[in-house]
């Protein structure tokens, strides 16, 4: 399976465990709630670990644990939830995140460029998606009026 990571269609690495698969030996993802149960048996497992996220989860009581992962999805269930923006925000900015932060579920193409604004850097839409017509949503507006993740000050600011 494909996604896009960093501007470009890359092949996806990591596997999404549920909470009651074997742990195999590659680079995985868990729920928050496997994450807490079993966080011990998962740092000792020996391959790279990531987090996935629900909007309903708390990054309070995670926060202590966010250098373990390599990787935090964002699941999105509607693309009418926004809150998985907010955390994404919250990751990058108050929690200093700075690895790859991966939105998957769903979400539109015309939510992709506003994502990244956010702090998302990978995307792992639902379905049969074409990926190839959803990278040039990353770059569909030239100008950046409001600060964000990727741009600290509002346009009026960096005005000369």
């Amino acid at each position: 399976m494909e996604i896009i990571k960093d501007g470009h269609v890359v092949t996806n690495d990591w596997r999404h465990l549920s909470d009651d698969e074997v742990l195999p030996e590659q680079a995985i993802t868990v729920s928050v709630q496997r994450w807490k149960s079993e966080k011990d048996r998962l740092l000792t497992g020996g391959v790279p670990l990531g987090l996935r996220l629900n909007s309903d989860d708390s990054l309070e009581e995670l926060a202590a644990d966010l250098g373990f992962f390599s990787i935090i999805v964002l699941e999105f269930r509607k693309f009418t939830d926004g809150r998985s923006f907010s955390l994404a925000r919250l990751l990058r900015e108050r929690y200093g995140f700075d690895r790859e932060l991966r939105a998957r579920g769903d979400f539109l193409r015309d939510q992709i460029f506003f994502l990244s604004r956010v702090g998302i850097n990978a995307f792992e839409p639902n379905g049969s998606a074409n990926l190839q017509e959803m990278l040039p949503a990353l770059q569909e507006f030239s100008v950046k009026y409001q600060a964000a993740v990727d741009v600290k000050e509002p346009l009026y600011r960096r005005r000369k």
